[in-house]
């Protein structure tokens, strides 16, 4: 099997657009872990997607802005909310790159309903806010009582120099091109493209989080070997394919 190789661009066109967004303000956390650890968390059809013999659990919060279905309009405030998420990285048996979320905590109650309702993703409502002041961006959230234990992170950054030339590190965690997620027995991926990142190195200056072991990895810790930061793209997704027939 070939496995597609990382690109800074989409390997594929999004021919038909299903669902449109802009992903703002991330900041990429980012722990190396031995692969045999997550796989037991990936979909059927799937494993993990290595780099110099490891992978990488992922903790990203970011703001979602102007959600668009088809080609109806954004919608300006349902469609914008912060968000934060905890993901592994996959490679599915047609060698496609991808990222499985383990959590979403995202502030719209609606979103989270829907994207769990259709695409079986692991959305939880939460109570969440980004701050900024001159350099220093700071994400907060905290899950709803609604959702069981109030799982929570604080995490604040200062966003220093553009990284000029991201090297194979950078891109494999930053240039996935879609997501795996298992619906109904079957395993489906969720093609996107965007532009290239723009990214910028970050210092981490406080990190309080408990959502990585809520999300099965218990064992992550200390501070992350990756930080970076980025101000954004807008992002086109593409009908999903199915990786596994409904067993």
């Amino acid at each position: 099997m070939r496995i597609e190789p990382v690109t800074p661009l989409a390997p594929r066109g999004i021919r038909h657009v299903v669902l449109t967004q802009r992903w703002s303000e991330l900041t990429f956390l980012h722990w190396p872990v031995p692969p045999a650890e997550v796989a037991p968390l990936l979909p059927e059809g799937t494993r993990p997607d290595v780099l110099d013999g490891v992978t990488y659990v992922g903790l990203v919060p970011f703001r979602m802005v102007d959600i668009g279905l088809l080609r109806l309009p954004r919608v300006p405030w349902l469609g914008t909310f912060p968000e934060t998420n905890v993901r592994l990285y996959s490679v599915d048996d047609a060698g496609r790159r991808g990222v499985v979320f383990r959590s979403l905590e995202a502030a719209r109650l609606l979103p989270v309903l829907t994207a769990r309702a259709t695409l079986r993703l692991p959305y939880r409502w939460a109570r969440m806010r980004i701050e900024r002041a001159g350099d220093r961006v700071r994400y907060t959230t905290r899950r709803h009582r609604l959702e069981g234990a109030p799982h929570a992170a604080t995490v604040e950054v200062r966003v220093g120099a553009p990284v000029t030339e991201p090297g194979p590190l950078e891109h494999f965690l930053t240039a996935r091109w879609g997501l795996h997620t298992s619906v109904a027995g079957r395993t489906l991926y969720l093609p996107n493209a965007h532009p290239q990142w723009s990214l910028h190195h970050a210092e981490v200056l406080h990190l309080d989080e408990n959502l990585i072991a809520a999300a099965g990895l218990p064992n992550i810790t200390g501070a992350p070997t990756s930080a970076l930061y980025s101000p954004g793209v807008p992002v086109r997704f593409g009908p999903p394919v199915t990786v596994t027939p409904d067993t």
